[in-house]
C-alpha cells in the first residue's frame, strides 16, 4: 500500500465506530478514514474525525472503491453485505472487529499489541485480520507479562464483562432497566432475557440472543492462541476462565488469582509487570477502576496481594477498556498495513 492510505469504516457510528474515529484522528495520520453508515445508522449527516468534517456515507460498491482496507464494526448485516462487496475489490484487506470472519478458513487472529515486534510477512498483507477479543488480549498482555519474569504454575481468572460488550442496545437495555426498576415499571429484556441491574448473572435467559458461554468460548479460543505467541521457550499456561456479566455499562474487570513456581512477593511485582501497555498501581494506591480506565491505552494492574492459604500465589485486580483496547489493536493491523 502507499504511505497514505484510505481506509473505509462500516459502521461508523457504533460504540467501536466511534473508537477508531478517535484513535485515527490522533495518532494514524497516515490513514484517511472514509465513514461509511451501518444498515442500522443514518447515511448522509456530516461528523468529524477529529477537526475535519466528514460525510457519512451509504454502504455501497461505489463507496468501498478505492480503500486499501475495510474496518467491520457495523451490524451482522452490514458487515455481510460489505464482505460480499470487497470481493470485487482486489487488494482490499479487511479489519474485523466483529467476529463475522471469523471461521473463514483466511482469517488471521491479530492483536499487535502481544504479537511480536518483528511481524510475520502474512501479517502484511492484505486478507482477512480478525481482531482478537479484547479480554484475551488483556490477559494475554498480563500473563505473558508474569510468565517472562515468574513462571506461571497455574492461574484462575473471573471476567467480569460490560454491557457494551454487545453494543449500542444493550447499553442502552441497561439504562432503560435502571430507570425502569426504579420507576417499578416492565423492563426490557430483547438482550439478556434477564434482569441486569443491580445484578451479576452468570447466564442470560433462555430467549437472548447471546450467550455467556459463547463469548466465554470466544476468549478461551482467543487467549489460547496469542499465549502461543511466545515465541522461543515455553509460553504462559492457560488459565481457568469463568466469565460473568457485571451490570455496568463500560469497561473489563479481572480478578485474578496466580500461583508462582516461586512467589517473587508483591514488591518484586509491582515492579516487574509496568510496560508501555501495562499500568502497575502499587499498594500505596488504590486499585484501578473500569470507571477510571475508560479512553486509556492497554490495562491497569494492582490490588495486589499474597494469598494467605497458600504461599506461593497471588491475586490481582486487573482493568481494561474494551472499546479501547479493540480499536487501537484494529488501527495498529491498519498502520501496518499502510
Amino acid at each position: 500500500m502507499a504511505e497514505h492510505c484510505t481506509v473505509a469504516l462500516v459502521g461508523s457510528d457504533s460504540l467501536l465506530g466511534r473508537e477508531i474515529r478517535d484513535i485515527v484522528a490522533t495518532s494514524a495520520p497516515g490513514i484517511d478514514l472514509r465513514l461509511i453508515a451501518s444498515d442500522d445508522e443514518q447515511a448522509g449527516t456530516l461528523t468529524r474525525v477529529g477537526d475535519e468534517p466528514s460525510l457519512v456515507e451509504v454502504l455501497g460498491a461505489e463507496s468501498l472503491t478505492g480503500a486499501g482496507a475495510i474496518f467491520l464494526a457495523g451490524s451482522a448485516e452490514s458487515n455481510r453485505k460489505a464482505l460480499e462487496m470487497a470481493g470485487h475489490e482486489p487488494g482490499a484487506a479487511i479489519i474485523d472487529l466483529t467476529y463475522a470472519t471469523e471461521e473463514r478458513p483466511d482469517a488471521r487472529l491479530r492483536a499487535p499489541m502481544v504479537e511480536p515486534e518483528e511481524p510475520e510477512p502474512e501479517s502484511l498483507e492484505a486478507g482477512v485480520h480478525v481482531i482478537a477479543h479484547p479480554a484475551a488480549i488483556a490477559l494475554a498482555l498480563f500473563l505473558r507479562r508474569l510468565h517472562e519474569h515468574d513462571p506461571i504454575r497455574r492461574s484462575v481468572i473471573q471476567i467480569f464483562a460490560p454491557a457494551s460488550e454487545y453494543g449500542t442496545a444493550a447499553v442502552e437495555e441497561l439504562q432503560q432497566q435502571t430507570i425502569s426498576l426504579l420507576s417499578f415499571k416492565s423492563m426490557p429484556r430483547t438482550i439478556f432475557d434477564s434482569q441486569l441491574t443491580f445484578n451479576l448473572l452468570a447466564k442470560y435467559g433462555e430467549d437472548a440472543p447471546i450467550t455467556l458461554e459463547e463469548t466465554e468460548l470466544r476468549i478461551e479460543r482467543h487467549l489460547a492462541t496469542l499465549l502461543a505467541l511466545a515465541g522461543e521457550g515455553e509460553g504462559a499456561a492457560m488459565p481457568s476462565l469463568r466469565l460473568i456479566q457485571a451490570p455496568v455499562f463500560h469497561g473489563y474487570s479481572f480478578s485474578a488469582w496466580v500461583e508462582f513456581q516461586g512467589n517473587p512477593g508483591v514488591d518484586a511485582l509491582e515492579s516487574s509487570l509496568a510496560t508501555s501497555f501495562i499500568e502497575v498501581r502499587g499498594r500505596d494506591f488504590e486499585p484501578p477502576t473500569n470507571v477510571g480506565h475508560a479512553g486509556q491505552s492497554g490495562i491497569a494492574v494492582g490490588g495486589i496481594a499474597e494469598d494467605r492459604n497458600e504461599p506461593e500465589a497471588c491475586w490481582f485486580w486487573l482493568v481494561a477498556d474494551n472499546l479501547r483496547l479493540a480499536a487501537e489493536n484494529a488501527v495498529a493491523v491498519a498502520r501496518q498495513l499502510v
